[in-house]
Parts: structure tokens; sequence; C-alpha cells
């Protein structure tokens, strides 16, 4: 990021009277040191002023802008390239707010830390303020943050993924409250790394890293970890889950929300693009977001749902025509790239692109690489920075401050057994307690262990920012809130047949789960009752042209009973790593489950 003798960027700098910010602000600078603050309006004039800069450090590789328009590579620290949880705390004033699922620090040994670490630490760069919004300019839901950064890579990538610059300050105005958000790359040293969260001061300082979901703190930081607390003490929800629509050929939309831990899907769900048969039919899938759902009971009490980010931050690896053509559409203009490696061509490549392997190429870290290298080209956990706008399926209310209304919600992990393609719960307190064991298994590459399981409640292990079991209370009190609570869904592509097949074809060929879903939510289709929850018909799926013979469906949604009980048992060894906090209404629906097997 720079030397002390590298020319800083031009920026237009936005005035503004909020006293609070300005003292603020200055109290950061007097402690990091930077040799100039600028202060970002979110315009693009700056946003090309900023680029030009960030290229000339080299922090950006201009891609080709004939076949990428707007199209840049950044390349991180080999020694940051993810989210570092053992690094993440929750920074609360009694060690059992945070629980036992959260690294804990007590806020002023925590402060005490980072003032040493932010002490001077910007001596020769410049410092970004950065006012972003997260959720839409007038929502009751909307929440103000400025984050303070030494990172360029950081203030082009929050433009994207934030309604950031004069929106924000508008919406703040002169109110003394927004979170606020203190960042620096520092010195990238894996040992003096930390993202602390401070929920009662609602703060956020990260310190010793670039990488997104550790550096861009309106995201996971502040629209879940800080988020989940505040929704927990204001009567809503934050949560780590997709927002999209089903449209009918008649056009009625029924919107659902959906979680699913790492690997299992959960872009593709929210930009699936139905096979042929259903398209032309006039089936439609429309993204209102893929990552971030803040959710609260309208004074009708419909449980609405807005998604706060204004990009998509995802994971590249496999992304293609076949797996999400829309993403692909995303991609092809005024996208940022990191960690892909880098073709002749001057375009991006990464494992699992459209067409053949390139013979050679530029590997993420600006080596030369070959198909015999023995390494990955483009780092697995390589990313893209896009704007929302540009999703072929985006929603026509993906910009409504009300949100849009949620039928059904959807909960899904990789399991190659046991779990049935899919469930609905007989009621909310049992879709609570389905969501509450939702477990993933791990990968090789991920534990050195294939088929572990790991319990990740509601996908939100890493981002709940307080006690898990009073996330789980928290849960069930949004019942009572709601007029008509919506419907709750479990799901696994991934159950496989006796020599490693899969049973469902999974992609697109989801939305004929999606229409019993819809159906269901609408009164039109039936069930059938079974000890884990409520069954299709079988007659009520269409199979035609899936390759999934009816055989093979039931054996997906088979249920075996003695390996339930096996389930179980794992279950309640995470409930017992809660203590009494696991709430009593799931520990009856656990014996209930026990019960009816």
């Amino acid at each position: 990021m720079g030397t002390a003798t590298a020319k800083m960027p031009t920026a237009i700098k936005v005035p503004t009277t909020n006293a609070a910010l300005h003292q603020w602000v200055q109290e950061c600078a007097a402690l990091c040191q930077p040799e100039a603050i600028l202060w970002c309006n979110g315009s693009e004039a700056e946003r090309a002023a900023l680029m030009k800069e960030a290229c000339a450090r080299g922090v950006f590789i201009e891609l080709n802008q004939t076949v990428l328009p707007g199209g840049y590579l950044h390349r991180s620290h080999p020694n940051d390239t993810a989210r570092t949880e053992h690094c993440t705390f929750i920074c609360t004033p009694a060690k059992n707010e945070a629980g036992p699922t959260n690294n804990w620090m007590a806020p002023e040994e925590a402060y005490r830390t980072l003032r040493q670490c932010f002490e001077g630490c910007m001596k020769g760069r410049a410092m970004y303020v950065v006012p972003f919004l997260m959720g839409h300019p007038g929502s009751s839901l909307a929440k103000v943050g400025v984050q303070l950064t030494d990172s360029i890579y950081v203030a082009l990538s929050m433009r994207i993924m934030t309604r950031m610059g004069e929106v924000a300050l508008r919406e703040l105005g002169n109110r003394p409250t927004f979170t606020q958000c203190l960042h620096s790359v520092g010195a990238l040293d894996p040992n003096r790394r930390y993202i602390c969260h401070f929920p009662q001061d609602n703060t956020i300082w990260s310190y010793g890293s670039g990488y997104g979901g550790n550096a861009l703190l309106g995201k996971k930081c502040l629209a879940l970890r800080i988020g989940s607390a505040l929704a927990q003490r204001e009567g809503w929800m934050a949560e780590h889950m997709l927002i999209a629509g089903l449209q009918a050929p008649d056009g009625q939309i029924t919107y659902f929300t959906g979680a699913f831990p790492s690997a299992c899907g959960k872009t593709n769900l929210a930009m699936l693009r139905p096979p042929r048969r259903f398209a032309e039919a006039g089936w439609r899938v429309t993204t209102v977001g893929d990552d971030i759902a803040w959710m609260r009971a309208d004074a009708q009490g419909r449980l609405r749902a807005v998604n706060p980010e204004f990009g998509y931050f995802g994971v590249i690896p496999g992304t293609s025509t076949k797996t999400n053509p829309s993403a692909v559409e995303i991609l092809s203009h005024d996208a940022l790239f990191t960690n892909a490696a880098l073709l002749p061509d001057g375009t991006p490549w990464w494992e699992g692109k459209d067409g053949p392997v390139p013979p050679q190429c530029i590997d993420w870290m600006g080596k030369p690489w070959t198909p015999s290298s023995g390494t990955k080209a483009a780092h697995p956990n390589s990313r893209f920075t896009a704007p929302q706008a540009h999703n072929p399926q985006l929603d026509p209310r993906w910009n409504d401050p009300q949100g849009v209304p949620i039928s059904a919600i959807i909960f899904g992990g990789r399991r190659s057994t046991t779990v049935p393609l899919i469930t609905e719960a007989f009621n909310w307190t049992h879709g609570v307690y389905l969501a509450a064991t939702l477990g993933s298994e791990t990968t090789a590459a991920a534990t050195g262990a294939v088929g572990v399981v790991r319990r990740d409640p509601m996908a939100m292990l890493p981002f709940c920012g307080y006690h898990m079991g009073r996330y789980f209370t928290h849960w069930l009190s949004m019942e009572r809130r709601l007029s008509a609570a919506p419907r709750i869904f479990f799901v696994n592509w991934f159950r496989t047949d006796n020599t490693g097949k899969f049973l469902w074809p999974g992609f697109g060929e989801n939305i004929r789960l999606l229409q019993w879903i819809a159906a269901r939510c609408q009164g039109r289709a039936g069930a059938i009752e079974t000890p884990l929850g409520l069954m299709p018909k079988p007659e009520e799926i269409d199979l035609d042209g899936s390759g999934v013979t009816r055989a093979q469906f039931e054996q997906a949604q088979a249920i075996d009973r003695d390996t339930w009980k096996t389930e179980i048992a794992s279950q309640s060894e995470f409930f017992a790593t809660l203590s009494t906090d696991v709430p009593s209404a799931l520990l009856r629906e656990r014996d209930a489950l026990l019960r009816r097997l």
C-alpha cells in the first residue's frame, strides 16, 4: 500500500457537519498518523482516479478492456487469502455474552492491544474515509457505517459492495450514532491479525489483513456479527441467507430465503436458471440477494427481507455457464478479480471456467504456471467483486426499502447420507430445531478427513455476534411477531447412492423442488407425514426429463431410523457445548423426534 514517497490519489472531499463523525476521524488520525485524509464520495470520477492510482502502485492490474471493460485483477499476500476465524473476536464485557462458539476478548484488553497495533500504522499512507450504508435509503433497517482504511483496494471494493459516499452521509445527517469501523492492513503479519467486534459500542476494529471478509467491514462484520446483536436487541433478524423469488408462468412470485454452509450451492440457488422446458413455460428465479438477509415483521405481521448489500463478493473457482450463467454475465464488465490466474490475452482464468485448461498462464501469486505445475493456477478461495445491478436475474423489487414478503425459509447442507432430499418442518419451532442442528460434511482439502459432520446452525456459526443458544431463543421469539410465519424447509442436494453417485442432479433441476415449496406456501400441494417432517407426495415432483427415476427419488427421500438415532446423538453433543442456554423447546423437539423414530 505505497510508501512515504508514493503519490497519493486526488479525491473529492465530501463536507459534512456531523460533529461526532469529524471528532472520531480526527481521533483515529491522531492514533494512526496518516499522511493524508481523503473523504470518499462514491462518484464515478473518484472511482476512475482511485483506480488509476491503484494500477500505478501495482495494487490492481488492468485486464483486457476490450474483453472485460472495467475489469481489474488484484493479488493479495499469500498469507492473507481467506477469513481468519481464529483471529476474529467478539468483545463483550462478560465472556458468556459471546458464548462458547465465538472467540472472546475483554473490550479493555482488545482496545489496548489494537491501539498498540494502530499507533502510527498509517505513516506514509492515506487514510480513506469511507461512509457507507447497509440497506436502502429511508428503510427502517438501514444502518450507516464509516470505515477508515489505508487500503485503496478496500475503498474501491466498498464502493461496489455498499451504497457508499454521499448517500450514506445524507442518511446519517447530524445523528451521532453510526458503526465506527477502523481498518489497517498493517504489515500483514498473521501473528498480529485481529478482527474485533464491540457490540456494546457499535464498533469494529480490524488490523493486519486486506482480505475481503476481514477488511470489507460492512459485510460479515457489520451485516452479521454486529447486525445479529443489534437485531436481537431491536427485534429483527440478521441472517446469512440468500433472498430470491420463484416466478410462475402467471407472473406470481413466491419469495424465499435460504441458508447454506460453504460449498453447498447457495449462490447457484440464488441465481438458478431453470432447464429449457421450464424456462419456455415461463418459470423464472429472480435474485434479491445472494448472501445476507435482514428481516423484520411489517405492520401486518408479514416477514419482509431486504438485502443490505449493493454488490456480490463471490468465489470464482467452479463458476461457469453450466453452474451459474448469471454470474458469468455479471463478471463480463466492471468486476474486480482477486487471486485469479492471468492469461496471456489479459483475461482472468480459474479452475472450472468454461473452455479448455490453458497451456500456460500467470498464477495467482504472479508466477508462470502450466498444467504440469502441480498447483492450482487460481487460489481455491479466489474471489470476484461486482455490482449487483449487473445481474440479469435481478428481481424488480431488489431496491425496495420495504423488502419482499417471505413465504419460505430453506436450509441445506452437504450430506452424502442420512438427510433426505427435501423435508418441510411441521411448524416454526420444529423448523428452528432443524436449522439449529444443520450440519455439513467436511472435505479432505479443508480438514484432512472426509465426511466429518460440522454443525453450522442456520449457517451462522462463524457470524453470530453473541451466544448461539440465545440466538436460538431469538429465532423462537420471532414467531410471536408474525401473523403467518413462513414455512421452513430442509434440502440436501448431495445425497449419494452406494457407489457414491449423486441421486439428484442439482443446479437448474432444483426448480422442481422449488415448485413444490411454492405450491405448499400457496396451499396447492399436499404432503406425507414422516418422522422427520412433511415430504412431497411422489407424484407432486415433476421428474420428467430430469434423469432421475422414481426409485432414485424415493432413495433420496429414504429415512434410515438407526442412522437417525446416531444423528440425534451427534446433535445432542453439539447442544451440550452450549450448556444450559439451549432453549427447552428445542430439546423437546429432539425428544419428540426420537419418539417418532
